[in-house]
């Protein structure tokens, strides 16, 4: 298990409860009540942690080299059942937005999502998880046959935001990104949308349009990361947590201000903690929200998607 640096007291914790647990196997000592008093010190330290999560903590949360991804989430919801669709039809395979067919419970569903990679080799091969103007060709093209047959998409946003080399503005990144904000809000099929780790400006948004935008609980969705927000206002990333601060990142932010539909709950200690938990709090998520989508009509579905979207950020004096 890899810790991050506010994590580092419950750390220190739990090698204290390892060392007591291997006194009392090697040796003849009654160590049953130390042992039970640093298990209660611990419980007591993680709640007190957990519990009072900073935003810039909560960033670092969703950073986590231990936490599921995109596949990890597509493998548990939907096991043998996914097949995995290549290609925008245009340029080439974009290995940072995967996507296709899977069934959840019964239901046939398009999943899309970005996916990162778990150590150097796989990060350079996912690019990081930044998708290129054809992930977003790709993402569309499965939306649109989604519609086709009439099956729901479900997207799942991880990323630190879009790709912005040189070439990747040559091939339209900010068009493809655009056109898949405009095709998605006039889909004739329910979306639902899941923000599992980052969701980074347009990267985020470029697969972002939900009927239901769900968000895990130690997830950020924002127009900017921390770092570049401290960059560009301060000349320096020193100021991140500022930053993360004034930006109202996080899951409860986005709610208050009405930007996402619901927060997901997370294990104590974050989704890495307990994946299974976590697979199973994302699917009964995943079709409750389905439930009530699906008794819509194709126009109510898209009349109801536009309101939503038109209302953000209107205020009433």
């Amino acid at each position: 298990m890899e810790y991050l640096e506010f994590e580092l007291p419950i750390k220190e914790l739990q090698e204290q409860l390892a060392k007591c647990q291997v006194i009392g196997k090697e040796s003849d000592v009654d160590v049953t009540q130390t042992c039970q008093q640093i298990e209660k010190k611990l419980i007591a330290t993680k709640t007190q942690i957990y519990k009072n999560l900073t935003p810039w903590q909560r960033v670092q949360l969703s950073r986590h080299p231990n936490r599921p991804y995109t596949m990890d989430h597509i493998r548990a919801l939907c096991g043998e059942t996914f097949l995995e669709l290549h290609g925008d039809r245009g340029v080439k395979d974009d290995k940072a937005m995967v996507g296709g067919l899977g069934k959840i419970g019964e239901q046939s569903f398009m999943i899309v999502g970005q996916q990162k990679g778990f150590n150097t080799k796989t990060r350079q091969y996912r690019n990081f998880g930044m998708s290129n103007p054809e992930g977003y060709r790709k993402a569309l093209r499965l939306m649109k046959s989604a519609e086709k047959f009439g099956i729901p998409v479900l997207t799942l946003i991880d990323t630190p935001g879009a790709y912005p080399g040189l070439e990747a503005e040559e091939r339209g990144q900010g068009e493809a990104i655009a056109r898949n904000i405009l095709e998605m809000t006039r889909l004739k099929v329910p979306i639902i949308t899941v923000i599992i780790g980052e969701g980074a400006s347009g990267g985020a948004l470029g697969i972002g349009v939900g009927d239901r935008v769900l968000m895990l609980e130690n997830t950020w969705y924002s127009v900017i990361s921390p770092e570049s927000c401290s960059s560009i206002l301060w000349r320096s990333w020193e100021y991140k947590e500022q930053a993360a601060e004034a930006l109202k990142l996080t899951a409860p932010d986005m709610k208050k201000l009405k930007l996402v539909d619901e927060i997901i709950k997370e294990p104590l200690g974050g989704a890495h903690t307990d994946r299974e938990t976590t697979f199973l709090s994302v699917q009964k998520a995943i079709l409750k929200s389905f439930e009530v989508l699906n008794k819509l009509s194709p126009k109510d579905l898209v009349k109801q998607r536009m309101d939503k979207y038109e209302n953000m950020g209107v205020f009433k004096g």
